[in-house]
């Protein structure tokens, strides 16, 4: 009894205590060699402390009761629309420059292969969608 309240404490000692002599009961008829009865039951007594811990970390942690929730607004909030116009304004941007944001923003490729796609050098993609952004911007703003 004192190894188990050691290992799973004071209040569980019982417990534990009572299912170790009920799996010793169980287990004794067909015990081959009752030479060592103690070492047999501390055994016992041993894995079913690690099976009570197993078990208490499964079990839900007690916890207080919780308040109701109260609403915050009864206003519903506006949201704007997804993109607000800006793909028409997209449309409407000169080929190279609409590719380029197209390819970067609805693709999201990186500047490499947006130049690849457009059969010029990296740097005149980079710029290309710097000046199709700018123009965006300015329309937007």
């Amino acid at each position: 009894m004192a190894t188990l309240r050691g290992a799973v404490g004071r209040s569980d000692a019982d417990d534990v205590f009572q299912e170790t002599f009920i799996a010793a009961l169980r287990a004794y008829p067909s015990l081959k060699d009752d030479r060592n009865l103690r070492g047999w039951l501390l055994t016992i007594a041993h894995r079913k402390a690690i099976d009570h811990h197993r078990a208490r970390g499964r079990r839900p942690l007690p916890v207080a009761e919780v308040e109701a929730v109260v609403e915050a607004s009864a206003e519903p909030l506006e949201i704007p629309a997804p993109d607000d116009g800006v793909w028409e304004k997209v449309a409407a941007l000169p080929p190279k420059q609409r590719a380029a944001v197209t390819l970067r923003f609805a693709s999201d490729l990186p500047h490499a292969e947006i130049a690849t796609a457009l059969g010029c050098s990296p740097a005149a993609a980079r710029r290309s969608l710097h000046e199709g952004l700018t123009k965006l911007r300015k329309e937007l703003s």
